[in-house]
């Protein structure tokens, strides 16, 4: 896997190759980074060019200037697609990697081969109670990780992963996110509920979530998958919030069946 860094930003990407046919980019969740998809890595390295990225705060992707906000991340996915040449991408995000993919398909739908959100919420049509009570959810958290990173990490694992492995893998990975990267995060609100009235995807979508997720996040699949029918939906066996580590094998395969019904 080859690391580059784009130009003028803060961000890493990591590309597996470029000789096949389609390309999948893989957008992690908050407080871990791109290595959470080792095992997707792996997978799809055989059949298709798999793009990988560390978010702005999270792993390689630190270092950023004044005005750099996760706000910005939608361009810079755009120009990381310009400088590789990727005309279209299949595009996968897990929690906040949802978010930033359905933010970038809201802005370049063109680009989009198609779109996976699993563990996230709909973006253009979001319950104000629900991000209220998710808000304040995430400010306990905060409130941890200011105290410990590793009581912060502690935490946190139990809430995205339900497998043993799973969990401790996310564990080692939380405890390298900085404190001082919250504050690109400050600005994601900014991203949620500004395209209500977009047209028709021009792309096919799968969402989704782990049997073991909040209750929340199981009822809020449940409104996205009413207010938009046309999508597929698949609630995992036996995992959690982050799917993709808790049951790799079974989250590959659907991923897999999702693309070839394109």
């Amino acid at each position: 896997m080859k690391q580059l860094k784009l130009k003028n930003s803060p961000i890493y990407y990591y590309l597996t190759g470029k000789e096949h046919k389609e390309w999948i980019l893989f957008l992690h969740a908050a407080f871990v980074d791109h290595r959470m998809f080792r095992t997707q890595i792996e997978y799809f390295a055989e059949n298709y060019n798999v793009l990988t990225l560390d978010i702005i705060g999270h792993g390689q992707s630190t270092n950023a200037k004044k005005g750099d906000s996760i706000a910005k991340m939608s361009e810079w996915m755009l120009q990381i697609l310009q400088e590789e040449g990727i005309a279209q991408i299949h595009i996968v995000g897990i929690s906040l990697g949802c978010v930033l993919a359905q933010d970038f398909a809201n802005r370049h739908p063109q680009a989009v081969s198609s779109l996976a959100c699993f563990g996230g919420y709909n973006i253009n049509n979001f319950d104000p109670s629900m991000q209220k009570i998710n808000g304040s959810a995430q400010m306990l958290r905060l409130l941890k990780a200011l105290v410990s990173v590793k009581w912060f990490a502690q935490a946190n694992k139990k809430i995205s992963a339900h497998t043993t492995q799973a969990q401790n893998e996310f564990y080692e990975l939380n405890l390298g996110f900085p404190k001082k990267s919250f504050l690109y995060l400050a600005s994601l609100n900014s991203l949620i509920g500004n395209d209500q009235a977009l047209p028709p995807r021009p792309y096919p979508l799968l969402i989704g979530c782990g049997q073991y997720d909040i209750p929340m996040e199981l009822e809020i699949i449940k409104m996205w998958k009413d207010s938009e029918p046309d999508c597929k939906k698949i609630i995992f066996d036996g995992a959690g919030h982050c799917v993709n580590m808790d049951v790799p094998l079974k989250f590959n395969e659907e991923l897999e069946k999702f693309w070839a019904a394109k």
